[in-house]
């Protein structure tokens, strides 16, 4: 299996962020789950590709030209594409993954894990969308959602169809099980 990691490019003010992403890092290579992401060694990117490599995992980086000519780049991923632009990096991403996962994160972290959550709810594709909810870190965006759901703006199919936890083995059996709405 090979998952699309979403996740900041910084690593937070507190190491309980870093910490999580390690233990997520080694859990998913143990259980021969690949990771895509953005292809950065900064942040939470940076430490999520680590732990996987450093755990006997593959991590697959997918980066656009004007960030790779940044010098963000990755050095040592198991395959690096680099593209022309945010666009082409997510399409690649999604082609190549077999579910979504947002870690902790800022705007272009969650701009990715709604823009995949919204092609699940328009039938684009059928892949989870997951949010690894680290010391409740998402949950006033939970909140948010639910207010969406209250005042009509967003069918609760939709809602529930988003997995949130804070254990690797959870997330990874409720990817596993995941059947999209109807």
């Amino acid at each position: 299996m090979k998952v699309a990691i979403f996740c900041g490019s910084k690593t937070g003010n507190n190491s309980v962020y870093k910490e999580a992403t390690q233990q997520l890092g080694k859990y998913f290579a143990a259980h021969k789950i690949d990771i895509v992401f953005g292809g950065g060694h900064v942040g939470l990117m940076g430490i999520i590709a680590d732990s996987v490599l450093e755990n006997g995992g593959k991590a697959y980086g997918v980066i656009p030209h004007h960030l790779e000519s940044k010098e963000i780049a990755h050095k040592y991923l198991t395959e690096l594409t680099v593209v022309s632009g945010m666009h082409e990096r997510k399409a690649a991403m999604s082609e190549m993954s077999d579910a979504f996962i947002a870690l902790p994160g800022g705007a272009g972290t969650l701009e990715e894990i709604f823009e995949a959550w919204t092609w699940a709810q328009l039938g684009y594709h059928h892949k989870p969308c997951a949010f690894f909810n680290v010391q409740g870190f998402y949950d006033p965006l939970f909140d948010m959602i639910q207010q969406m759901v209250k005042q009509g703006f967003l069918n609760s199919d939709y809602a529930n169809m988003l997995i949130k936890t804070d254990s690797p083995q959870a997330l990874v059996e409720q990817i596993q099980i995941y059947q999209p709405p109807l």
